[in-house]
């Protein structure tokens, strides 16, 4: 990410009087028509680079997201720096203090296809499948009863709406063509009569 800062050469904290100082004296300074051959086309780059800086911070917005986005990279840049040492000093820790000792998964042998130990490794397995799942259905039940409850206490709430606008003088009118000249709620009352 380019620091438009150092491209304007001043201060992350300078007001929009000074990034205009600078961008004006930058300006002049790498103007194209001063130069010739390979100095002209870097001051044109450099002028792209200005402009584009000069264009960013001055817009409030613009600068603010692009603050933001500094810090964040300055964060990621600490995190790996800091993240490498830690790993080299661990690295270098445990390689003078650990030896080679195989872990408890590769001393465990496994017993053959087959064998009685296989057949209890294999039951060992299966019980402990069941009880994850028994902890899953546990869980979806307990979610269902909520979920039920909240269909419940929320068709309460609008039928105590219904009831109210019902007994509103200035939506009364509005009810009973909802509900008696609906055709939809019609169809509804022949199923249920």
């Amino acid at each position: 990410m380019k620091n438009y800062y150092e491209i304007l050469e001043v201060n992350p904290k300078a007001s929009n009087e000074i990034i205009e100082k600078a961008y004006r004296v930058l300006i002049k300074r790498y103007h194209p028509d001063l130069y010739t051959g390979e100095k002209q086309i870097y001051a044109e780059k450099k002028i792209r680079e200005i402009n584009e800086a000069y264009h960013v911070l001055t817009d409030h917005f613009l600068r603010e997201q692009y603050d933001n986005e500094m810090k964040k990279q300055e964060l990621l840049e600490k995190e790996e720096f800091y993240g490498q040492q830690r790993q080299s000093r661990n690295e270098r820790a445990s390689s003078a203090t650990r030896k080679k000792e195989p872990t408890l998964e590769q001393t465990r042998k496994k017993p053959k296809v087959g064998s009685l130990g296989s057949m209890l490794e294999l039951t060992k397995d299966l019980i402990h499948d069941l009880t994850k799942n028994r902890e899953k259905r546990q869980h979806l039940k307990e979610m269902t009863k909520k979920d039920m409850l909240a269909i419940v206490l929320t068709i309460i709430v609008v039928i105590l709406i219904g009831i109210i606008l019902w007994f509103i003088p200035f939506t009364n009118g509005w009810m009973r063509e909802l509900l008696f000249e609906n055709p939809l709620f019609n169809w509804i009352g022949k199923l249920f009569s």
